[in-house]
């Protein structure tokens, strides 16, 4: 249902920033999956930071782990799997090589662990022009750079226990978003550009993402 009545509902495009925040729980690691099986990953490659080993992402035998020296250039999609804190300096080596490189996809839960550095603020303040989107995803916003949440072009908001998160995601939607909790596994979209607030149903359930992902991944016969 549309709260803010006249623009329709859209998914981020190619060049924007998606901000994925909800408690542990309430639906919004399988809301960020199902937008990525959405993206255009059959035309550049998306990369995954995967701090939590996330169980369906993990469960996609097509998805290719690289190194953190590694910038893919061909279309797919890719996962690192970094340890918080040990790995942070190879982290902003990597980010600063995609900021670099442009044109690459990025898809981060956790996103506190990334370090707040060059590289990471780079994509967020830079993205749209370097054709760097990203999905972003976290539980506790009142702990990030503001960067996340000022350069976001859509929010995704789940569930939040703390009063202190709600009110710093609260500061970046409608007046009035946020105040009545929805259903299980919905959430508040809110479109920056349209100013636009919707609230979501529930997405398909984690087998039938990680099916659509595997297929679109599957590489296609070629008929001579």
């Amino acid at each position: 249902m549309m709260l803010d009545g006249g623009p329709t509902f859209k998914l981020p495009g190619d060049t924007d920033r998606l901000f994925v925040v909800g408690r542990t729980g309430s639906g919004k690691t399988v809301f960020a999956s199902w937008v990525l099986s959405l993206q255009p990953f059959d035309q550049k490659p998306w990369v995954i930071i995967d701090y939590k080993r996330d169980v369906l992402l993990n469960s996609i035998d097509r998805i290719r782990e690289i190194a953190l020296n590694v910038v893919p250039s061909e279309p797919g999609l890719y996962r690192v799997n970094p340890k918080p804190v040990i790995d942070d300096d190879a982290v902003e080596d990597w980010l600063l090589k995609i900021w670099e490189h442009e044109n690459i996809g990025v898809y981060v839960d956790e996103v506190y662990m990334l370090p707040n550095r060059a590289g990471f603020q780079g994509i967020l303040t830079q993205g749209r022009s370097r054709h760097i989107p990203a999905i972003v995803l976290a539980q506790r916003p009142a702990w990030l750079s503001r960067f996340v949440l000022s350069e976001a072009d859509f929010f995704a908001a789940f569930h939040l226990n703390h009063k202190q998160h709600r009110l710093t995601v609260q500061d970046c939607l409608p007046t009035g978003a946020l105040r009545e909790r929805l259903g299980e596994y919905c959430c508040y979209w809110y479109d920056v550009a349209q100013n636009a607030l919707f609230d979501l149903k529930p997405v398909p359930d984690p087998a039938e993402i990680a099916e659509t992902i595997n297929d679109r991944l599957r590489p296609k016969r070629r008929w001579v």
